[in-house]
């Protein structure tokens, strides 16, 4: 008894140290947790969804779906073949284009009236802090932090590791002039060096007015946060960029619930939606949208063109690697919206509703 005991304060005692390292990040304090404690969303030490659901559905348990994960074989989780990309140079892309290029799960680059945006970028090639964690697939981690042009705004959907990347933050610093990001994501920021004066942090239904008829939108998601054991110290976004010529819609990660209607009826019509569509569950439903939802919360934002992205370079889900892309094509047939589909690297001309994609999934293995 007194070994496990003394086992157990061990490995107690080693978990806090690991957990000290940088790249677990920072919990909100000072001034930070003031303003976070004022918000509407921020009751009882965290934040909050809109609408509380249960993480897990009812019928599924935490730890089933941990011996699932473990010890059950799902087919095809990962790629066995190299994915196809292509290296597009984003650096002599001329400004005064409107462009996108997608990256692989959720990292996304947007270059919209002279301004150039990056979304959640991944480019440490894992989505995990512990070294034999979550490994980027062969081919999709094709772009590093030195492919970049200088970054006039930095976009956080929330601080999960496959969206908020310690590695590619801090190789991204003298790159990035402005981050946004929800309420207290900056803690983390701060923590890695960079000056409390480039963060832009928000609550839900906020703006940043940029430029003339240029506004960047903080909306609602139902998702949750947390980089350690501490959950919810930090808010989930979805943003919506406001141009003179285009509007733009990211939807970070989260479960299908009213908002998409409300965010359509506030905005429509939305020329361009980027949407998570992968590494979802049932069991999980709440926090993640499956392909079905994906398709009606296009059509409830009434968007033109929509791009499904959180999928193809990281295995998160047990669901086959390129069942996403499968089921929102057939899905989307028909409907009022275009479902876009680049190869990671491939540059998207937000100006021309006739540009051509392959399927270019189909003979993966």
């Amino acid at each position: 008894m007194i070994s496990l005991l003394l086992l157990v304060v061990i490995l107690a005692i080693a978990t806090f140290v690991y957990l000290k390292q940088p790249q677990f990040g920072e919990t909100p304090s000072g001034e930070r947790l003031s303003r976070i404690e004022k918000s509407v969303h921020y009751k009882d030490g965290r934040f909050h969804n809109i609408v509380e659901t249960p993480t897990l559905a009812k019928g599924y348990s935490l730890w089933g779906e941990l011996y699932k994960t473990v010890f059950k074989d799902y087919p095809r989780r990962e790629p066995s073949d190299s994915l196809p990309s292509i290296k597009t140079d984003l650096k002599n892309i001329p400004l005064n284009s409107n462009a996108m290029v997608w990256f692989g799960h959720s990292s996304v680059f947007i270059q919209v009236d002279g301004k150039r945006i990056l979304i959640d970028p991944v480019f440490s090639g894992k989505a995990s802090p512990l070294p034999w964690g979550v490994r980027a697939y062969k081919g999709s981690d094709i772009y590093t932090a030195e492919d970049m042009p200088v970054i006039d705004y930095l976009f956080i959907s929330h601080d999960h590791y496959d969206h908020l990347d310690y590695e590619t933050i801090l190789a991204l610093k003298d790159k990035v002039k402005h981050v946004v990001c929800g309420l207290g994501v900056g803690a983390h920021f701060e923590h890695w060096g960079y000056n409390a004066k480039q963060i832009i942090e928000k609550d839900w239904n906020e703006k940043i007015e940029i430029d003339n008829n240029f506004t960047i939108f903080t909306e609602s998601s139902h998702h949750e946060s947390g980089r350690g054991f501490t959950r919810g110290q930090s808010l989930w976004m979805s943003y919506l960029i406001k141009t003179p010529n285009l509007k733009i819609y990211i939807s970070g990660d989260g479960g299908y619930d009213n908002r998409f209607k409300e965010i359509g009826k506030k905005f429509g019509p939305i020329d361009w939606a980027v949407m998570e569509c992968g590494q979802y569950d049932k069991a999980w439903q709440s926090v993640h949208n499956l392909p079905e939802e994906v398709m009606q919360a296009t059509l409830d934002l009434g968007a033109k063109n929509m791009i499904p992205v959180h999928h193809s370079k990281f295995t998160l889900g047990k669901h086959a690697w390129d069942e996403p892309l499968k089921k929102i094509t057939e899905l989307s047939k028909n409907k009022s919206y275009r479902l876009v589909t680049p190869m990671i690297g491939e540059q998207v001309d937000l100006s021309n509703n006739k540009q051509q994609f392959k399927h270019w999934w189909e003979g993966v293995n």
